[in-house]
């Protein structure tokens, strides 16, 4: 399956965002589609095989919109799309101060037939509504020309969008007072009165115009994350090549260059140290506060700062391929994605504008049944054309979404997608695995206890056939028993016939002698009697050590004591997501006792131990069976299906590339209070969603029936159609502006 990444022009509203997926779903070889009216991007997934790029675009030209792919290669160079937007920006502007200057003309021109007061100042030619037709025509067919182009598109594809409303109720008031113009006499004979809305559907028009204009602004900043994050990347680097240093631009930048960063400059790709040491400032990338040093055979990220040396790195990822433009890619993903909460003003939005039409019409009908009044019948039925907005409604989650994806990226938090964002504020247990996670993942060796003592250099054997099995291992506590031995000077040997039990050890035959090392579990199942070193064993697991045992030649030999520290903030975070409500379990593959100390030391009392890397999706599948939202938290290869498993799967991101692909949400720095703001963002977010919604419904709920004329009956009162302009075009607005509320979020790390 290919998936895809479109760039739409010519929406105007929730409702064209509706006909494209719908026209983008019709195509075949298409699994899955969404379009997101506040980002302007349509994402699609579909076989290859079936169709191609180029139908979906016809698919999308067909349904009257137009769609350009996004190209990874342009993700650093947003300038076009910024372009575009500050083009359409000044034309928007343009055309709200023509229709506003017109407006006011008009106005004043209205005022004596609208309260009977004659002004010295207002030349009697404005008075005369031929004049007013005239003035009127450019506020209406260029000014808001988009909406009557859009119309007749949509009517042309059988479709009906806001532009659809629009255009009905300022063409119909429009019309209407140009009937009223070249035929007065018509009313007359009627007994009606004759009165002309020219000014109404001028003012209408240029006030829908100045809400699209202050929500276009509003929307550009809903995407202020994704310009910070690409305005973190260098624009040059100056690359050694031949011996020679040359100021290159970041795009001619090649793999394996060697580059040279000196002190306060930006390292412009990701690589690894060559040569030479330094402090690098990676905040602005991981969330991490403190400058990590960084010498030969570091990795160094792009868009870090260097501080205080100079050194040389060769470059091992560059363009999309880097850690900063992985972030861009995610956090666009996420910002495109829709969250269930929005299932239902989407199911709206497909039927809202039809639905609007015919209350017009119906409004209409009714009034001039009722009363028998013309102009008051085509009044009502505008102010409900007018008033109706299905925008708030397409707007109220995706600009939520926006800004709440966009803050996690700010603080080092990565979301996959709006489901994830959602998901994260249901979470009832969390489940913490102990290494890497809880811990620092950088297990030492402390102790190291033989069966026969350290005699004619026994200790010394017996660490070099240990080291030799672990050699081959990649689980941390082998890099520790490594780790010591190197330490201990002790000379590295290669182990034949290697096998990696998984959760329980490793085994090999080294010099003639066959190795086991690993679980007390394991070693018994395999019969061997470790009941010589048992008495030690108490002793190191009541402070939390894991405890590996070594066998040779089916005999116990030695038990070897490796701690692995807390991190610092695991004891304060632990007490701030119980503080939240939440059930905090701890995971681990160690032995009960190990496992109930480091519990003890940060406050856990739920502990799953003993769990072996097979069963950890099969432990949090038997949590979500008792009706639990489940959440996992966890570094390595191991931890990955149990990640997939979890309702919502979080990963540390220091940990491994499987890990943060199976996992829902990516903590980049791997400071555990990420969980926390992660959690508190989500919540925060869906508080925000829950608002802009209840605005959107209760606004259309109570906006239409007014336009209606459901208070004319009873006292006598009939809504402005410009006071109806004026609540449609700024209700977007609202929505918007209450979404961008969420950029001053600040998480919470005491009570």
């Amino acid at each position: 399956m290919t998936k895809v990444t479109l760039k739409l022009r010519g929406m105007s509203c929730a409702a064209c965002a509706k006909a494209i997926e719908t026209a983008i779903q019709a195509v075949p070889g298409v699994s899955q589609s969404t379009v997101n009216f506040a980002t302007e991007q349509a994402i699609a997934t579909y076989d290859p095989r079936q169709t191609s790029l180029s139908n979906l675009q016809a698919a999308i030209a067909a349904a009257g919109y137009q769609a350009e792919p996004v190209s990874d290669r342009n993700l650093f160079e947003p300038e076009d799309d910024t372009t575009a937007r500050q083009f359409e920006e000044r034309d928007l502007q343009r055309r709200v101060w023509f229709g506003a200057a017109i407006s006011t003309v008009l106005v004043l021109g209205s005022l004596p037939a609208m309260t009977g007061l004659h002004l010295p100042f207002i030349p009697i030619l404005l008075h005369n509504n031929w004049l007013q037709a005239i003035l009127t025509a450019p506020v209406l067919f260029w000014a808001g020309q988009s909406f009557y182009v859009n119309a007749w598109k949509a009517l042309q594809h059988h479709a009906a969008t806001m532009d659809t409303l629009i255009a009905l109720g300022t063409i119909a008031a429009y019309a209407y007072s140009l009937f009223v113009t070249v035929f007065p006499d018509f009313l007359t004979a009627q007994g009606l009165t004759v009165h002309v809305y020219y000014e109404v559907a001028a003012v209408v028009t240029t006030l829908i115009l100045l809400g699209k204009l202050f929500e276009s602004k509003a929307k550009s900043e809903t995407s202020a994350a994704i310009r910070q994050l690409v305005g973190l990347q260098a624009k040059t680097a100056r690359v050694i090549r031949d011996g020679v240093e040359l100021d290159l631009a970041i795009a001619e930048v090649q793999l394996g260059d060697v580059i040279l960063v000196r002190p306060g400059e930006k390292i412009p790709v990701d690589g690894e140290v060559i040569s030479g040491s330094s402090t690098v400032d990676q905040a602005m990338v991981t969330g991490e506060s403190v400058p990590v040093t960084k010498q030969a055979g570091d990795p160094v990220i792009g868009a870090t700062i260097n501080q205080t040396g100079s050194f040389q790195f060769w470059a091992t990822r560059i363009g999309k391929d880097t850690f900063l433009a992985q972030i861009v890619i995610l956090v666009q993903q996420a910002q495109g994605s829709r969250a269930p909460i929005q299932r239902l003003a989407d199911q709206v939005t497909g039927w809202f504008v039809p639905a609007v039409i015919a209350v017009a019409i119906a409004t209409f009908v009714i009034w001039f049944n009722l009363v028998g009044n013309v102009t008051l019948a085509l009044i009502t039925m505008v102010e409900v054309l007018i008033i109706a907005c299905p925008c708030a409604l397409g707007l109220a989650t995706p600009t939520s979404i926006m800004v709440g994806t966009g803050k996690g990226a700010e603080y080092g938090i990565l979301i996959k997608g709006a489901e994830s964002l959602e998901l994260a504020h249901k979470i009832q247990t969390l489940v913490l695995d102990k290494t890497g996670t809880l811990t620092q993942g950088k297990p030492t060796v402390t102790d190291f206890v033989t069966r026969y003592g350290t005699a004619n250099g026994n200790e010394i054997k017996l660490l070099q056939l240990a080291a030799a099995v672990e050699h081959n291992s990649e689980h941390p506590l082998a890099a520790a028993v490594l780790q010591y031995a190197q330490a201990q000077q002790v000379r590295l040997v290669e182990a034949e016939q290697f096998e990696a039990i998984a959760g329980s050890g490793v085994q090999g035959k080294v010099a003639g002698h066959w190795v086991e090392l690993g679980t007390e579990t394991w070693l018994t199942e395999l019969g061997i009697d470790i009941a010589p070193l048992q008495t030690r064993q108490a002793a190191l697991e009541a402070v939390g050590k894991t405890v590996v045992w070594l066998a040779v030649d089916g005999q116990i030999q030695a038990m070897i004591g490796i701690a692995d520290s807390l991190k610092p903030s695991s004891a304060a975070t632990v007490s701030a997501l119980q503080r939240l409500g939440l059930e905090v379990v701890m995971l681990t593959g160690d032995h009960a006792a190990t496992a109930a100390a480091i519990a003890a030391q940060v406050g856990i009392s739920n502990v799953l131990a003993e769990v072996r890397p097979d069963q950890k999706a099969a432990a949090i599948r038997s949590l979500q069976a008792a009706g639990k939202v489940v959440a996992m938290v966890g570094d390595g290869i191991n931890d990955a299906p149990a990640l997939a498993q979890a309702d919502v799967g979080i990963a540390i991101g220091t940990g491994t590339d499987v890990a943060i692909a199976a996992s829902d949400i990516t903590l980049i720095s791997g400071d555990l209070q990420g969980i926390l703001t992660a959690i508190q963002l989500s919540r925060a977010t869906m508080r925000n969603i829950r608002q802009n919604l209840f605005f959107a419904f209760i606004y259309n709920m109570a906006g239409i029936p007014l336009a209606a004329g459901i208070l004319y009956p009873i006292f006598g009162w009939l809504l402005s159609p410009i006071i109806a302009g004026a609540a449609m075009a700024f209700s977007s607005v609202s929505v918007v502006t209450n979404a961008l509320r969420l950029r001053n979020f600040r998480p919470r790390f005491s009570s």
